[in-house]
């Protein structure tokens, strides 16, 4: 059973994806779309959220597309998470909170389902800042998911 919405997995992907092959040039939407079997104008709404989240970089120009705005290592799957389900930064903002229990329906949904609901949420979301897309990264490479066209890069000057 996946708890995660379609669209957050695709979030998720098309990171890791672009953390894998977006060196030296930027990942075009097209090739991104092309690779997951997407309509390039669904996922590039999606990686448009994920640029205003400081998860994605947007290189304009011939050449461009996307790349990590920070290190591998220091982006975890919950920060794509909440940047595709559309999740405030500050919960405790009274303003970007969802209504209150008292404004459901039901005092049954109010008061005892909706807080264990996003008490385990809230743990499932703490068990997946554990994991950081350099692992994902590593994962991918051990599985060959990409096959073996991946680029080896010389630096030697």
């Amino acid at each position: 059973m996946n708890l995660l919405p379609r669209r957050s997995l695709l979030a998720v992907a098309a990171v890791v994806d672009i953390a894998y092959h977006a060196r030296p040039t930027p990942i075009a939407a097209k090739t991104l779309a092309a690779r997951h079997g997407l309509p390039p104008r669904h996922l590039e709404t999606l990686l448009q959220v994920l640029v205003r989240a400081g998860i994605l970089k947007g290189v304009r120009g011939p050449r461009g597309g996307y790349e990590l705005a920070r290190e591998r290592r220091r982006i975890t799957i919950a920060d794509i998470v909440r940047a595709a389900l559309g999740e405030p930064d500050d919960p405790s903002d009274p303003a970007l909170s969802e209504p209150k229990a008292e404004d459901d329906v039901s005092p049954l949904v109010a008061h005892v389902v909706t807080p264990m609901i996003r008490s385990a949420s809230e743990a499932f979301l703490e068990r997946l800042d554990e994991i950081n897309v350099e692992e994902l990264c590593t994962e991918a490479e051990r599985r060959r998911v990409f096959g073996d066209n991946r680029p080896a890069y010389d630096f030697t000057i």
